[in-house]
């Protein structure tokens, strides 16, 4: 089972708490499907806009166990609000660059 680190958005925290995240990534469906169920060794927010933690965040959950860092759909297509993060292409490129190719990214959830 491969483990995750699932980085959120910090602006929807209050909206949404993250239970479709946890059943995808669980049952291996919707951006799990590809890999299978996966376990959620950390489930953190980027920090706030403009994500800048988000690269801290994704070298620490790496570092206890993560073999692929998850960018929450709140994230990457705005659900729950509809509003995308204007700074998702940097912070996934941010992150990319930072842990190297041996993780894996994935781009969304459900």
């Amino acid at each position: 089972m491969m483990k995750v680190g699932i980085i959120r958005c910090q602006q929807t925290e209050d909206m949404c708490p993250g239970t479709m995240d946890f059943i995808v990534a669980s049952e291996g469906k919707m951006a799990f499907a590809e890999t299978g169920p996966a376990k959620i060794v950390g489930f953190v927010s980027c920090g706030g806009c403009p994500g800048k933690r988000a690269v801290s965040r994704a070298n620490l959950m790496v570092e206890r166990g993560a073999e692929a860092i998850v960018l929450a759909s709140c994230i990457s297509k705005g659900n729950p609000i509809g509003f995308p993060c204007p700074h998702y292409a940097e912070m996934k490129e941010s992150i990319a660059k930072k842990l190297g190719h041996g993780v894996k990214i994935i781009e969304w959830t459900h």
